[in-house]
């Protein structure tokens, strides 16, 4: 098995429901924060990590995310007989990875989708990336991520402490500090009761696993929500190795959330060079219109 993570999948394959109607017809995972869609922010994060190959688990109405990571003649025709050469290489900035396409027939959750890429990843660790989880650029949790991976040669769950009340919408870990913010886990819960959770430590969308999940999740059987789940598969294979959490203590927006999607957009439109001017004097003047209504 390779020492190091060159390869990333990304689960694009949920119906996006939380988000209805926007998404009946188009993907959550092409919603843009400012100027663009969810995932490109996650392919570049695995890009600036050094990720050569990229897999994405489509499903039904998803043809516009491989859309936009090909090639538009028509458009860059345009953009050059325009002079428009600064926007012209952002559009085509993407357009040269190594990234590949597996349809998901049925959406049956994570530990489903993942296990579609089997063919894709082979003998190899490999990172998986939920697009909505939004992890903005200079952070730098899965090249953390990657390098604890290269120490300990063991999966590695991204981890966020996160107020009680909510771990009912996460996967959650009882584990044992190893040191700093690296956590030894002992078992995981997918979603549990907040007054029978083992911790607030939570799993947010940032993965490095290792190829032997690949035969967990052939044999496992629909979990909580009749899905597939990561995390019972992820239990399993702890009986036979240890599984790291890294605690991250990092910016993140939960953009598969209405309000952190609209918290993820304010906060990269006030650190956009081209609009934080401007924009910061509209929130000035919304605010100060709304304090003089009441």
């Amino acid at each position: 098995m390779s020492e190091d993570v060159k390869k990333a999948i990304f689960p694009a394959a949920g119906l996006g429901t939380r988000f209805l109607p926007a998404t009946k017809a188009s993907p959550k995972e092409m919603l843009p924060i400012v100027d663009k869609p969810m995932i490109q922010y996650g392919v570049e994060e695995a890009l600036a990590c050094d990720i050569q190959e990229f897999i994405i688990i489509t499903g039904k109405h998803k043809r516009s995310i491989e859309d936009h990571f090909d090639y538009a003649f028509e458009l860059e025709e345009k953009l050059k007989k325009s002079g428009k050469d600064k926007l012209l290489e952002e559009i085509n900035r993407l357009n040269q990875i190594k990234l590949g396409y597996i349809r998901q027939g049925y959406a049956l959750g994570l530990g489903h989708a993942i296990l579609c890429a089997k063919p894709f990843v082979k003998d190899e660790p490999f990172a998986v990336i939920l697009s909505d989880d939004i992890i903005p650029p200079g952070e730098t949790l899965l090249l953390d991520m990657i390098k604890l991976y290269r120490k300990l040669k063991s999966p590695v769950l991204a981890l966020e402490k996160v107020p009680l009340q909510e771990v009912k919408r996460y996967g959650v870990i009882s584990g044992t500090k190893e040191w700093d913010s690296v956590f030894r886990i002992n078992s995981l819960v997918e979603k549990p009761d907040p007054a029978q959770a083992p911790s607030s430590m939570a799993i947010i969308g940032r993965y490095i696993l290792t190829p032997d999940i690949f035969d967990i999740l052939a044999k496992a059987k629909p979990g909580k929500g009749g899905e597939v789940q990561l995390t019972d598969a992820i239990n399993i294979l702890l009986q036979k190795r240890p599984i790291y959490g890294y605690l991250f203590s990092g910016k993140r927006y939960d953009a598969g959330d209405k309000l952190g999607y609209l918290k993820a957009t304010v906060d990269f439109a006030l650190n956009n060079p081209d609009l934080s001017k401007a924009f910061k004097k509209y929130l000035f003047d919304v605010t100060r219109n709304m304090k003089r209504a009441k």
